[in-house]
């Protein structure tokens, strides 16, 4: 199994919003430059599906798979012969809140799916935080 992780403590933002901003799935194309748009009906919680749609990409089918309140959610993504899992986790310290996103791959294609998506993910995830925490600053 293929995994990255980035991880970023702040003092900027809570978890809670942090959650909020995570959890209005139907909103992350305005604060994630690589996403045209993304569609959820129902609630952010395990079992629900959305489809999101990457700018230059097909659009995918996404499901949570655990979402714990402020905490972590996890979502997984069917490729062909390989799945892609993205884990978020909000962690309170004594430093501020800790951010950490995990992308891993599992699968007999994962090695083409690494390179055609995954890779490129895990990259911008340093990136992507920083927006992410920018972000939920102002809800």
């Amino acid at each position: 199994m293929w995994k990255r992780t980035h991880s970023v403590v702040t003092k900027e933002i809570s978890k809670e919003q942090i959650w909020k901003l995570f959890s209005d799935v139907n909103h992350w194309n305005t604060w994630d430059e690589g996403i045209e748009y993304t569609e959820m009906n129902g609630d952010f919680v395990k079992g629900t599906t959305f489809i999101l749609k990457p700018k230059g990409g097909p659009k995918v089918k996404v499901e949570l798979l655990e979402t714990i309140e402020n905490r972590k959610f996890v979502d997984v993504t069917h490729f062909p012969l390989a799945k892609m899992y993205d884990e978020h986790e909000f962690e309170e310290t004594a430093d501020g809140l800790k951010i950490t996103n995990t992308i891993s791959v599992k699968g007999i294609l994962s090695f083409f799916w690494i390179k055609v998506v995954a890779q490129n993910i895990a990259d911008a995830m340093p990136g992507d935080v920083k927006n992410q925490i920018k972000s939920a600053a102002k809800l």
